[in-house]
C-alpha cells in the first residue's frame, strides 16, 4: 500500500478524457496541477495547452481546491474524482 501517494480520477472535460492518477500526498494543489497538465500535455501530443487559468476541482462537491494547500490537507482520498479545467 502506498502511504506517500493516492489513486484518483482526473477527468479533462476539454479534451473528453479521463485518466487514472497516482498522486502524492505531501504536494500542494498548485504543484500537482502543473505536473498534471505536462503530462496532459504529452499524452495529447498538445492537444492539451495549459494555462494560468486552470484549477482543480472536486467532481462531488464542486468545490475548487486551493493552490496553496498540501494534497494531504484537503478531502481527496484513494478513489475521489476530479475534474482539471
Amino acid at each position: 500500500m502506498m502511504k506517500n501517494k493516492v489513486l484518483v480520477e482526473v477527468l479533462v472535460p476539454v479534451i473528453e478524457k479521463k485518466y487514472d492518477v497516482y498522486l502524492p500526498v505531501n504536494k500542494r494543489i498548485g504543484n500537482i496541477i502543473n505536473l498534471l497538465c505536462k503530462a496532459i500535455e504529452e499524452f495529447t501530443n498538445g492537444m492539451f495547452t495549459t494555462d494560468t487559468s486552470i484549477s482543480l476541482y472536486s467532481s462531488a462537491t464542486g468545490v475548487k481546491y486551493n493552490i496553496n494547500d498540501l494534497l494531504r490537507k484537503t478531502d481527496i482520498r484513494n478513489g475521489s474524482i476530479l475534474v482539471l479545467m
